[in-house]
Parts: structure tokens; C-alpha cells; sequence
């Protein structure tokens, strides 16, 4: 990026494009992500990243420094060190020349991360040679960390997995290595089945052998930017949650007219914008004139003009968070999210529908 091989990232920022956790949003689209990367990326690194000719976003991956969170689940090895062993991996970094030398087959992303976690454990991380072919993965790492962790009790470690923002943003996918990427692509191995079976088995043999039934989330906290580390919820919770969403969408469904104007027609004229805390928010056109929904903990409630879009968006959300496949969450998360629902939904009641309002429908239901 920039011709550098390596760029230092605040967490907060490297995760969800912003500078502070009051404000990250709730839910993301596309837009929005693109909207507070590009934002971050004038304020912080236009000297390195400039405009493009036309003053627009410039191309390129430099995308990837920003709102990690937005595009994948992630997880993550905290791990025990010193200052001093700090300060010499500074020096180390800043001694070498800093300039693009990543290769796919032999110096990628996880061969950085694998060089530093080695000097502060020498040997601790290694590629996978059967289940990887050779080639370093983030999953090989992941398994060798907590390999390395279970052996060595008497350092301290933490894994945690950050989960993927909700909204339109295409869902993370499954943590794979080489091997179990090809064996379970059957657009791949259906024809060699067919065609050339001992491929096929020499496939299964690597899989079978290698980093096959590793999860990299076993055991691991939940990370939140606002909170300290905390368990993930448990099925019975999952359950429990899942069966009051449902009831307070019903109760939120009945008497708005949101379905019928079709909320991606709504979000496809939705523009994203900044409050005067830097907190995101979606500026729509409903009727004559603009509405803003607050996308943040903060401005969700006190920020929304149209409270039913911010209830539908909470809906999204909690509904992501409470698949059985989703990524681990919190308890105190799915609840800090229901009590922003069910407050926009007590105001609701206390008012018109502004979408209804704007488009001259009564709508049902108790005012």
C-alpha cells in the first residue's frame, strides 16, 4: 500500500474506520463503509493515500488499513510480552527499510505475522506443510497459537473473536486453509472426481490430515470497542432472546407502513454523514424534506427523525447477532440492543409515523 510493506493502525480505526468506540456503528451498508473509510483516510492519510485525479476515492487496496470489522469476522491472540522486547521489535521495524514486499506463496500477510510472533517465541509458529501445501494461512497461525498457548500454561494468553459488523455487507465465511478450500469447493472437485479420482484422494489425505476440525473461536471472549472482554452467550440465552425479539417485532410490525415502502429502495437514496461528535448517521429523503437515523449506541434514540427505520435497522441487527451460525456474541451486547429497541419503540408509540407521515398513509395499529 503506497509502496510500504507495513502500515501502524490504532485498533479502533484498523477495525471500524472511526477514531473513537462511541463511534462505531450498529449497522453497515456499502456505502456507509466506504463513506467513513474515505473520511478517515483524508484526515489521517492523504499525504500517503491522495485523492484521485478527479478529488474523488482513490483506487487500490488501501481500503484494507481501515473497517476490518465491516468486511469479516476476525480473531484474535493476545499475548504476553515485555517492554523491553517491545521496544527492540520497534527498533527492528524501524532499522529495515519499509518497502512493498509481499508474495503470496512465500511473504503474505500471515508470514508477517508469523515473523513476530517468532521473535517474541522463537519457533512457535510455522507453516502448515500437508493441510496449507507450504503456504502460510491465517488459520495455521491461529492453530499454532493455541497450540503454542496450551503448551506454555504458564504465559499468559487471551483469544477473542471480533464479530463482523450487521447490515448489507456480504457475511464472513468460514475460516479455511488451502487444502479445505479446495476439497470443499465442488466446482473443483466434482470434475476431478470424475476425471482424475487420485487427485481427489491425494485432496482428502491433506484434508484429513491437517488443520480439519481446528476452531479458531474455541474458548474465545467476545470483543467489544466499549467494554472489557466478556464470555459469549450461551444457547439457552440465545434462545431466550431470540423468542423476545420476535415478539417485540411483531409488536413493532404491526401499524407502520415501512414494509411497504420497501426499505432498500429507502437505503439505495440513504446518503451517510457525520453528527457533530463524529458519530455516523443516514440522511434519507421522505416526503418533502430529509430525515436523519442515528447509527450509533449514542444517536440511535436521540438522533433519529424516523424512528421506525432505526427499529428496523435494531431488528437487522439483533437478528444477525442470534443466527445459530453467527459468530459468538455477548449477552450484555444482544441486551444493550434490546433496550435500545424497545425505548424507540415506547416513543413510536408516543408519536406519528414520520414515514407514513411523508407519504400521506395513515397507518395502522395503537398511536
Amino acid at each position: 500500500i503506497a509502496g510500504y510493506d507495513w502500515f501502524a493502525i490504532p485498533l479502533v480505526p484498523y477495525l471500524y474506520a472511526v477514531e473513537l468506540p462511541e463511534q462505531v456503528p450498529l449497522y453497515a451498508d456499502p456505502k456507509l463503509v466506504s463513506f467513513l473509510r474515505d473520511q478517515y483516510r483524508r484526515k489521517h492519510f492523504e499525504e500517503f493515500i491522495p485523492d484521485a485525479p478527479d478529488g474523488g476515492v482513490p483506487e487500490g487496496p488501501w481500503y484494507q488499513l481501515l473497517g476490518s470489522s465491516y468486511d469479516r469476522t476476525s480473531y484474535a491472540f493476545e499475548i504476553e510480552t515485555s517492554a523491553e522486547k517491545d521496544d527492540e521489535l520497534i527498533q527492528i521495524l524501524n532499522a529495515r527499510r519499509n518497502v512493498g514486499m509481499y508474495k503470496l506463496l512465500s511473504s503474505n500477510c500471515a508470514d508477517f505475522v508469523k515473523g513476530i510472533i517468532n521473535f517474541y517465541y522463537p519457533g512457535a509458529l510455522h507453516r502448515g506443510i500437508i493441510g496449507d501445501l507450504g503456504i502460510s494461512t491465517p488459520k495455521q497461525i491461529a492453530k499454532c497459537m493455541a497450540r503454542y498457548s496450551k503448551h506454555h500454561p504458564e504465559l499468559e494468553s487471551i483469544s477473542f473473536v471480533i464479530p463482523q459488523v450487521p447490515g448489507t455487507m456480504k457475511r464472513s465465511k468460514p475460516v479455511r486453509g488451502v487444502v479445505e478450500s479446495a476439497f470443499k469447493a465442488k466446482k473443483y472437485m466434482a470434475p476431478l472426481l470424475v476425471w482424475h479420482p487420485a487427485i481427489v484422494a491425494c485432496f482428502a489425505a491433506a484434508y484429513f490430515t491437517g488443520s480439519r476440525g481446528f476452531d479458531p473461536g474455541q474458548h474465545a471472549l467476545v470483543f467489544d470497542a466499549r467494554r472489557d472482554l466478556e464470555a459469549p452467550m450461551s444457547a439457552q440465552e440465545r434462545r431466550e432472546y431470540q423468542t423476545r425479539l420476535e415478539r417485540l417485532a411483531r409488536g413493532i410490525t404491526e401499524g407502520t407502513v415501512l414494509e411497504e415502502v420497501k426499505w432498500p429502495r429507502l437505503e439505495a437514496t440513504a446518503q451517510p454523514q457525520l453528527d457533530e461528535a463524529g458519530r455516523p448517521v443516514l440522511r434519507l429523503t421522505l416526503g418533502e424534506g430529509p430525515v436523519a437515523v442515528g447509527l450509533t449506541r449514542d444517536n440511535i434514540v436521540s438522533a433519529s427523525e424516523a424512528p421506525e427505520i432505526a427499529q428496523h435497522l435494531l431488528v437487522v441487527r439483533l437478528r444477525e447477532e442470534l443466527r445459530k451460525s453467527a459468530p459468538k456474541i455477548a449477552a450484555s451486547d444482544v441486551y444493550n440492543d434490546m433496550l435500545l429497541l424497545e425505548e424507540l419503540h415506547r416513543g413510536r408509540s408516543e408519536r406519528p409515523s414520520s414515514i407514513a407521515d411523508s407519504l400521506g398513509t395513515k397507518a395502522g395499529g395503537t398511536r
